[in-house]
């Protein structure tokens, strides 16, 4: 069931989004070669506390595996839920983060890939294709329209490129929880709802080098592309606010 929110639960989110987009401008310039990603994890654990929210992603899942971090960082084929450690990152890496904040109760998420160091032509392709995929989905949400056009801008761009579309995961709706319906599919399949006032989703393209079809790590969290090439990772989340639909959460790559 789709869970609309009103103007002051939007408000809400709104600023929780802030919140995060305020938090990854100074997170961003630490993600650099040698840096351990535990201690991007940490640092962010702190930095979401002292500005008076919660990490959304910590503690969350199953009782007996929860996530055990405040970010998800995956790295080069890893396509998401990366478990945050002490290897380090090296020259070329391609380094998706993905951050959630409770904010007295509600919602934000937001995901980025950042490039360390200098990376090569294929991954700052794919970056930038992936990238664009997300603001492509962004334009086409139209209020009253119908939420898979979102998912065809996204297609349509990544399949022009030759890349894969990971469809085993997807965006989603948030706010008042980390996963709410509708889910936002990457690919033009699936329920159909309108965009509705009150609806907010998180747009999230993840896409491939090679091949969208993915494979789970031991850790039962990890995912990882099922060919070993690379993939990239990015999200925004968004409102229908009246006749519009808002961007919460900001550009900060």
């Amino acid at each position: 069931m789709i869970r609309l929110k009103n103007d002051k639960q939007i408000e809400g989110i709104r600023r929780s989004c802030k919140m995060l987009s305020a938090m990854y401008r100074e997170l961003i310039p630490l993600v650099k070669v040698g840096t351990a990603t535990i201690d991007l994890d940490l640092w962010a654990q702190r930095w979401i506390k002292q500005h008076g929210g919660k990490p959304a992603f910590l503690g969350y899942g199953p009782k007996d595996n929860p996530f055990p971090g405040a970010l998800c960082i995956s790295l080069n084929d890893e396509v998401i839920h990366g478990i945050p450690s002490k290897r380090k990152i090296k020259e070329g890496d391609l380094v998706s983060v993905d951050c959630g904040i409770d904010l007295d109760g509600f919602i934000s998420d937001q995901a980025i890939t950042i490039e360390a160091g200098r990376v090569n032509e294929a991954a700052r392709r794919l970056n930038a294709v992936t990238k664009e995929c997300l603001r492509l989905g962004i334009e086409a949400a139209k209020a009253g329209d119908r939420l898979l056009r979102i998912s065809r801008a996204v297609e349509t761009h990544a399949k022009a490129a030759g890349y894969g579309i990971v469809t085993r995961y997807c965006g989603h709706g948030v706010g008042f929880e980390l996963h709410e319906d509708p889910q936002v599919p990457n690919i033009s399949k699936g329920p159909n709802p309108r965009l509705s006032r009150g609806m907010v989703i998180a747009v999230e393209p993840m896409i491939n080098a090679g091949t969208g079809d993915v494979e789970h790590l031991a850790d039962d969290w990890t995912v990882v592309t099922a060919d070993g090439k690379l993939s990239a990772h990015w999200e925004h989340t968004l409102a229908v606010t009246g006749d519009t639909v808002e961007m919460l959460t900001e550009d900060v790559l």
